[in-house]
């Protein structure tokens, strides 16, 4: 799975594709945690974008249809990577709740 999360770091170098956020750990700063909510906040800020550029080609702004096609592509692969994420953590927490002690 690592090697997903790295990929994407790799796509968003490419054209202005955003960067996700890196797993390598800060200098005792957040953690795993921090390294969560900034991944969710950029998939939110994915979403956000791809919701106004459909908003202004539905009232018939100056939009392009293939920048509108990508920014909702963007949006729905980074959302299916944290739902891809979210169900290894809760795949985790659940072998670990198997634990016997």
């Amino acid at each position: 799975m690592s090697s997903a999360i790295s990929g994407l770091g790799a796509i968003g170098s490419i054209g202005s594709l955003p960067k996700m956020a890196s797993l390598e750990p800060t200098s005792g700063e957040g953690g795993f945690g921090s390294v969560l909510s900034s991944a969710l906040q950029q998939v939110n800020q994915l979403s956000g974008g791809a919701e106004q550029q459909v908003g202004s080609l539905l009232t018939g702004g100056n939009t392009d249809m293939s920048k509108v096609m990508i920014a909702v592509e963007k949006a729905d692969v980074a959302f299916q990577l944290m739902m891809q994420v979210r169900n290894k953590i809760v795949g985790a927490y659940q072998d670990i709740e198997k634990m016997q002690f």
